[in-house]
């Protein structure tokens, strides 16, 4: 099957209520038995077709009543508001998966969500430190997310954990650390201190080139 031609190269960001590490990388229920999260992106270079995606970002906020695999999730896309219509129909068509092989990110991510709340539009504020494990996503009125290192309980030290997925359809590395949410679009939901992780990623029709 032939995929419209796209790309995304950026900077990502997972953040959920699972504990650290998020037993949902490796196919285990959620650590509180449901997911609720988000994925982020600052998209440095990208396109779909001839479309232009440079500089923009995007996240997609998450509910899922039990393990992912099981399916019944619900999303809500917020995209940013400097898109233009051609690029938001752009971003819209790489987020719904049928531009996706089989197996890969957004195709997954469409059989198992089975409510797509209204995406949207609105200014951002995305920062993001691989190395340092800090990264700040504000959406003001939808999304707030912070994210700092895991620190050792006793000595208050920065812990430093790198996850690598050598076949991973998400990222192939990413840095694990610690995350606040509050979100208060369609899906509503507060965590403290809990999973994070944070990546430089590639994504084509394929899956994951980087």
């Amino acid at each position: 099957m032939t995929f419209a031609d796209w790309r995304l190269e950026g900077d990502w960001i997972k953040n959920c209520s699972c504990a650290f590490g998020c037993p949902c990388d490796f196919n285990a229920r959620p650590t509180k038995g449901y997911c609720e999260g988000l994925v982020g992106m600052h998209i440095t270079k990208g396109h779909f077709r001839d479309v232009k995606l440079d500089d923009l970002c995007f996240c997609v906020t998450v509910h899922f009543p039990g393990a992912l695999h099981e399916g019944n999730g619900e999303a809500q896309p917020i995209l940013d508001e400097r898109a233009s219509p051609e690029q938001r129909d752009a971003l819209g068509a790489i987020l719904s998966g049928e531009n996706s092989a089989e197996g890969t990110l957004f195709h997954i991510f469409s059989l198992i969500v089975t409510r797509m709340h209204d995406p949207i539009i609105a200014p951002f504020t995305f920062v993001f430190d691989r190395d340092g494990r800090t990264a700040r996503i504000i959406v003001p009125g939808v999304i707030e997310t912070e994210v700092e290192p895991i620190r050792n309980p006793v000595t208050g030290q920065p812990h430093r954990i790198e996850v690598v997925m050598p076949e991973g359809f998400e990222h192939r590395m990413a840095e694990v650390a610690s995350a606040n949410i509050s979100s208060m679009g369609a899906i509503a939901f507060k965590t403290e201190g809990t999973h994070s992780s944070l990546a430089h990623v590639v994504q084509t029709p394929q899956g994951v080139a980087a």
